[in-house]
C-alpha cells in the first residue's frame, strides 16, 4: 500500500469492482459507503480505492465495555473483521466486537447499508 497525496493509504492493485450489488458488506463511513473486504474497508476515490479504518469516537470507543457475545471471534467464525482505530474489530449485527481475554468489548455501532431488490 501506498499513501496518496492527501495522505490516506491506497489499495493497489484491487480488480475488483465495489459497487452496491457486489456482495460485500457495506458500511456507511461519514459521506460515502465502505465495503468490507477481506480484513479491510475499501472506498473509490479518485480512480483508486482509499483504505479506510472506522474511527475511535463517541459512538465507536476504544473501551473495556464486556459483552457476552457467545462467539469466540476466530478466523473461521464467519464474522467479518473491520479496522477500527488501530485494531481490528469483528462485525457482529451491526455493532463492532473487539476479542479483549475471555470477552468480547462493545465498541459500537456502524450503519450498514442494505438494498432492496
Amino acid at each position: 500500500m501506498k499513501e496518496s497525496a492527501k495522505n490516506h493509504p491506497i489499495h493497489e492493485n484491487h480488480t475488483h469492482k465495489h459497487s452496491i450489488a457486489c456482495g460485500h458488506t457495506k458500511i456507511r463511513h461519514g459521506d460515502h459507503i465502505d465495503y468490507v473486504h477481506n480484513g479491510h474497508l475499501h472506498h473509490e476515490h479518485s480512480g483508486h480505492w482509499d483504505e479506510c479504518k472506522i474511527p475511535i469516537t463517541h459512538s465507536n470507543p476504544d473501551v473495556c465495555h464486556a459483552l457476552s457475545c457467545g462467539c469466540l471471534h476466530e478466523e473461521s467464525c464467519g464474522h467479518e473483521k473491520v479496522p477500527h482505530g488501530d485494531h481490528m474489530d469483528y462485525l457482529v449485527n451491526g455493532r463492532l466486537h473487539h476479542v479483549h481475554g475471555e470477552h468480547c468489548d462493545d465498541h459500537g455501532p456502524v450503519e450498514l447499508v442494505t438494498t432492496l431488490y
